[in-house]
């Protein structure tokens, strides 16, 4: 997600900005230490003005869960947006869900405030791909919803060129729609010296390691897998998984089964340490399920492994990999398939470390004449200043 950093870039770049969000439940669906669920209330944070609307905390695996997250902030959304969103010239909605986008395309009827949607995931067909219960059977019931969305919208950003265009294919004019490419925490992608890598064992192993969220659509399970493949060829391979989710539990039952002595699981660090656990990386690995659907996105995790400046192994179709193997910081392998995962980790363990420093080098370039803040920041601000975006 945006988050913070983008709505100070927004500032520094002259435009008044408050953000309305949840309070903090993600990925665990737990409030974050120090906040107590309410109605709402406020924060300054670092200088801009954060409201909080309630919501049903849930980022687990129940179909109700996860509903009841959705429609209790689409309802909070929805009246902060009736009530407040008068005062604004624009606002700027983050999808998914597709519910914010709704309260601000009702609101709107209304208050006659314009707003731009950026478009993360694709909805009905990333709800479909989750895998939760009843998520087909809703495809029509959201396609419609997000053609109302999209026709009520002042412009509509994909974060991938394919998204883009697949937005224009689904009835957004080509004239309102507009590509805009994620960016890395740039403070978070070095190394800070906060994390004492030396407790992850990687000395003396080739170290292969994802960080993010263990969730569904990531199927690590593969990764898992393909580990213990390409351990016969590369005997000292080692997988790291750093981070949390709803697959965790689920993980760490399947690495036990196998007994895999390859194969780690490291509990969530801070972002400011996370650097220092990818800097150690003799590779950083990305997979995300085989699904039409992620052809057309870039994870967010592309963004950092490049802005990290080390070797990748692409295990994901469509523009993700493209942009990997096109500025050759990396390989690329086919999804959810274990052997072709295992052989695309045993042909950068045979790389010499020179070659791989020079995909590092070649990633970090990419990065910054591409995907960087700054580019984002020029691009989004000269979107809010169209005379689209004029009551």
């Amino acid at each position: 997600m945006k988050g913070l950093r983008f709505a100070q870039g927004l500032a520094e770049a002259g435009f008044e900005v408050e953000v309305a969000t949840g309070f903090p439940n993600y990925p665990t669906g737990r409030l974050a230490p120090g906040y107590r669920l309410g109605p709402y209330t406020s924060e300054i944070m670092e200088g801009i003005r954060v409201h909080r609307l309630f919501l049903a905390p849930s980022h687990d695996t129940s179909s109700l869960g996860r509903a009841a997250n959705y429609l209790s902030f689409f309802i909070s959304a929805l009246i902060f947006c009736v009530l407040r969103g008068g005062r604004f010239d624009a606002i700027y909605v983050y999808h998914p869900p597709i519910t914010v986008g709704l309260a601000a395309a009702i609101s709107g009827l209304f208050t006659r405030t314009p707003f731009v949607l950026d478009v993360q995931d694709l909805w009905p067909d990333s709800v479909a791909a989750s895998g939760f219960g009843g998520a087909k059977r809703l495809g029509g019931v959201l396609g419609r919803m997000c053609g109302f969305v999209y026709g009520r919208a002042a412009l509509v950003i994909g974060q991938s060129r394919a998204m883009t265009a697949t937005l224009i294919e689904r009835g957004v004019p080509a004239g309102k729609a507009v590509t805009i490419f994620n960016w890395a925490d740039e403070d978070a992608a070095r190394a800070r010296g906060e994390f004492d890598v030396g407790s992850l064992g990687f000395e003396g192993r080739f170290n292969i390691v994802f960080g993010g969220n263990l969730g569904r659509v990531q199927d690590l399970e593969t990764l898992v897998r393909a580990t213990l493949l390409a351990a016969q060829d590369v005997p000292n391979i080692q997988l790291t998984l750093v981070g949390d989710g709803v697959e965790r539990q689920s993980l760490a039952e399947l690495i036990k089964e196998l007994g895999t002595a390859h194969v780690q699981l490291v509990a969530a660090v801070p972002r400011t340490q996370i650097g220092d656990i990818f800097a150690a990386a003799d590779v950083l690995i990305l997979h995300l399920l085989d699904d039409p659907l992620f052809a057309i996105t870039i994870p967010s995790k592309v963004q950092f492994y490049l802005a990290m400046g080390r070797p990748i192994l692409a295990c994901v179709r469509g523009e993700a990999a493209d942009i990997v193997t096109g500025c050759d910081a990396g390989r690329a392998a086919a999804p959810q398939d274990v052997a072709a995962v295992a052989a695309g980790m045993v042909e950068m363990a045979g790389l010499s470390p020179e070659q791989r420093a020079g995909m590092g080098r070649r990633a970090r370039a990419a990065y910054e004449a591409g995907f960087s803040f700054a580019a984002a920041m020029a691009s989004t601000s000269a979107c809010l200043e169209r005379p689209e975006l004029s009551r």
